[in-house]
């Protein structure tokens, strides 16, 4: 995240795409020659803020963004209480875009927890899903693993969570542990608490093998879906 998470963070350091922030990313993917999934900022529009992901390509152009879906408000026993819709307004749109590598996914933290999401990329031809998060000390040790090798065997895609490292002084205390899956749900990368990079080679060719043992996607029943649950036998 661009600044502190919280609230008041949120409201102190929202700007336009264009802004101080936005422009330091597209400048940091044009000096590296590299395509910059910018994690996520606090996005001014039309009166509103948005937690935002700006995708940047090798020239610093923006190719593409993603508002998070699904609002981080929560109230965990024993854990941690947070409500982004004091501040936060939410996207209204799944996000898919095309790169030179292939056709990925992109999605914000709380919206790997809602499989709709990522099933409607994986539709759009997602072949990769790729997550700015950080979970809590609460919720990552119980979830994180667990999410996204969850959403990685539902989709049969590739999915790449990247945390922040964890800073045991800040108002909010990432469990870190960047990851990524392979579309069987093995976790090919992991990073620990702490500052890392993870260099990962993604063959999309993958996905399709898996998808030949397992049709999940070809066998799916929509119509049945749609229909409400009977007891009748």
């Amino acid at each position: 995240f661009c600044c502190p998470y919280s609230n008041a963070s949120f409201r102190a350091n929202a700007e336009e795409a264009g802004g101080r922030i936005h422009t330091a990313m597209a400048e940091a993917a044009r000096k590296a020659g590299l395509w910059l999934v910018a994690g996520s900022m606090p996005e001014l529009a039309d009166g509103k803020i948005y937690n935002t992901s700006f995708v940047f390509d090798s020239s610093g152009h923006q190719v593409a963004f993603h508002r998070k879906v699904h609002l981080f408000d929560i109230d965990v026993q024993g854990g941690q209480r947070f409500f982004e819709s004091e501040t936060l307004s939410a996207g209204n749109r799944a996000t898919v875009f095309d790169t030179p590598f292939g056709r990925l996914g992109l999605c914000i933290c709380f919206d790997i927890r809602f499989p709709e999401l990522a099933r409607v990329m994986a539709l759009a031809g997602a072949q990769a899903m790729i997550v700015p998060a950080a979970f809590n000390m609460t919720t990552g040790p119980a979830h994180w693993e667990l999410a996204f090798r969850q959403r990685a065997v539902d989709n049969q895609f590739f999915t790449l969570g990247v945390a922040p490292a964890r800073d045991e002084e800040g108002t909010y205390v990432s469990y870190g542990n960047s990851i990524a899956c392979d579309p069987w749900g093995t976790v090919i990368a992991r990073a620990g608490s702490g500052e890392e990079q993870l260099l990962v080679e993604l063959d999309f060719s993958r996905n399709e093998a898996v998808r030949r043992q397992l049709p999940l996607l070809s066998a799916r029943r929509p119509a049945v879906y749609h229909t409400p649950p009977s007891a009748e036998g």
